[in-house]
């Protein structure tokens, strides 16, 4: 068999496992990233598999930046940005402090290794794995809980390299905080700008082309049109991808038609699911191979695997301790808002009145500046809206104990903790030894934490509060469903009395009625998710309803065409 042949059976057979665990996971109830893992660890024995080596590079720079693309335009961005404060200190002060930590951990553990070695070993265990987290999207869990999941894992990763890098850097010299600090500034400035630029390109080329097909393969591309050149102008590529990637849901469907973005969904999912498949069968394959290598070079890899066991004890009990100092924050913020609650909504009910309006706009000129205009003053209607949906939100979900056990919990490693422990420079002393202690971290944190979470949600997920959730959710569907009533008596009614043709179906005016009827209803929808006073997923599956439906009129004008 010809090594090209042998390359095609690889993919084809790579395909149909990713396939076979996506199915058997739903059928027995086991996240298919773990049975890959399985599947890649026992195919690590056959012999094709012997000298296996995947380029960690792969991972970083081929496979994670559309991942979290993906996963970003899949946010919702409402959510992101109210709980963006709680996602920063996830992805950036957790990760700094668990660095550190294990660092010291690591310089008493091995003997010889030194600090900076142990921040960098420690750096690259310390964030959760945007793939490894999507096991916790098969549990029951709050809204906020996976906003917070979901956010933490797409931007933690840029801090983690940053500090790897700045870890490598320092064991020649002397390890700085504050140079970590500039060099992650200008990380994540670089990569912010970049992303933005990409996104609001992405959307003003792809607004132009009406095919959706071209406009999914375009898509395909925005990931590294945005990491690649950030990455070579020193930034981080995995954030711009990220930023790129909600700059593009942001606006996706004020820019976008109907069949661009369903086809985008559907060819997404599908990258999603092989990439995601690709990276944990890669993981599996390479556990042999690292094992083999410490055990060549020490003998066994029991001491290893002992302080790879206390490195991820260690990096739990960290996490419990800030997310448990985080829950309180979050608690004292809420009461906070709690109180500017009752003085938001007299302002907003006196703002219903011409009168109200005229003398809040004569207060805002009561201050220096330049004088105010009817603008400025829906501006600041906007902001009280936005700030009373906010309290709201916060009111209606507060986080407990129960949903920081389970973030706690659902802080997973995975690949990317492979991955990034392979570029580790060869001259880093004990260098299998730290790769093998971050795979077993990663193994252990997939099999022991992901193999039990699913239990741990069901456990502490009551009933009461299933039911409160679903009092909520039929209140604002009704509350959707008024709200849309009201955007379609917006549109004028067509009296059409033309010819009913027998193949037309009905006549183009009552058409064209029904499309402007299901863009005055999208517009309404869209600035009630910008105004975050619908819950995201709610609104997220009555815009797909619209979209089908004008999908629905403009394939029958088609066939009738």
């Amino acid at each position: 068999m010809s090594g090209m042949t042998e390359s095609l059976v690889v993919i084809v057979v790579g395909l149909v496992l990713i396939a076979a665990g996506a199915l058997l996971g739903l059928k027995f109830g086991v996240a298919a990233p773990l049975l890959l893992t399985a599947v890649g660890v026992g195919a690590s024995f056959l012999p094709m598999f012997t000298d296996i080596s995947i380029e960690p590079e792969w991972v970083l720079e081929g496979l994670l930046p559309p991942l979290l693309y993906s996963a970003s335009v899949a946010m919702p961005s409402m959510n992101f940005r109210r709980e963006f404060g709680a996602i920063s200190g996830l992805s950036i002060a957790l990760v700094v402090a668990t660095s550190l930590a294990l660092g010291i951990f690591f310089m008493f553990a091995i003997p010889g290794l030194g600090f900076a070695w142990g921040v960098a070993l420690g750096a690259i265990i310390s964030p959760t794995d945007a793939v490894a987290t999507s096991i916790i999207r098969q549990a029951p869990v709050s809204k906020r809980v996976m906003a917070l999941l979901d956010g933490e894992s797409l931007l933690n990763d840029a801090t983690a390299l940053v500090l790897l890098r700045t870890a490598i850097v320092a064991t020649a010299s002397a390890f700085s905080i504050w140079g970590m600090v500039g060099t992650f500034a200008w990380s994540v400035a670089v990569a912010a700008v970049v992303g933005v630029i990409v996104g609001a390109l992405n959307l003003a080329v792809r607004a132009r082309i009406s095919d959706p097909a071209v406009n999914t393969v375009l898509s395909f591309t925005v990931p590294f049109l945005a990491s690649i050149p950030t990455d070579l102008l020193g930034g981080s590529g995995l954030v711009a991808a990220v930023v790129a990637g909600l700059a593009t849901g942001f606006r996706a469907p004020r820019e976008l038609s109907p069949e661009s973005r369903l086809s985008d969904t559907q060819n997404w999912r599908t990258v999603e699911l092989v990439l995601e498949g690709a990276v944990f069968l890669t993981m599996g394959l390479q556990i042999k191979t690292i094992v083999a290598a410490v055990v060549d070079l020490h003998g066994n890899v029991i001491l290893a695997c002992l302080v790879a066991l206390g490195a991820l004890v260690l990096t739990l009990l960290i996490r419990a301790g800030y997310v448990t100092a985080l829950l309180g924050l979050l608690r004292r913020r809420a009461r906070r808002r709690a109180r500017t609650q009752p003085r938001l909504q007299d302002i907003q009910e006196k703002m219903t009145t011409d009168e109200g309006r005229q003398l809040a706009l004569d207060r805002l000129n009561t201050r220096p500046g330049r004088p105010r205009t009817v603008r400025d003053l829906d501006r600041f209607m906007t902001r009280i809206t936005r700030s009373l949906a906010d309290v709201d939100y916060f009111l209606r979900q507060p986080l407990g104990w129960r949903d920081g056990s389970i973030v706690v919990w659902a802080g997973m490693r995975g690949a990317v903790t492979v991955a990034a422990a392979q570029t580790l420079p060869e001259s880093t002393p004990q260098r299998s030894v730290l790769v093998l202690i971050a795979v077993v971290v990663a193994l252990a944190s997939l099999v022991v934490q992901g193999g039990t979470i699913g239990a741990l949600v069901g456990h502490l997920t009551g009933s009461s509060e299933t039911d409160d959730e679903d009092e909520q959710t039929t209140a604002q569907r009704r509350r959707l469903r008024e709200l849309l009533r009201a955007a379609s008596e917006t549109v004028p009614n067509s009296s059409s009395t033309g010819h009913r043709s027998p193949d037309m179906g009905q006549p183009p005016t009552e058409k064209a009625h029904h499309v402007a009827v299901l863009n005055a209803q999208r517009d309404a929808l869209l600035d009630a998710r910008d105004d975050g006073t619908f819950d995201a997923e709610l609104l997220e599956d009555e815009l797909a309803n619209l979209d089908a439906a004008q999908i629905a009129i403009e394939m029958r004008e088609r066939e009738v065409g």
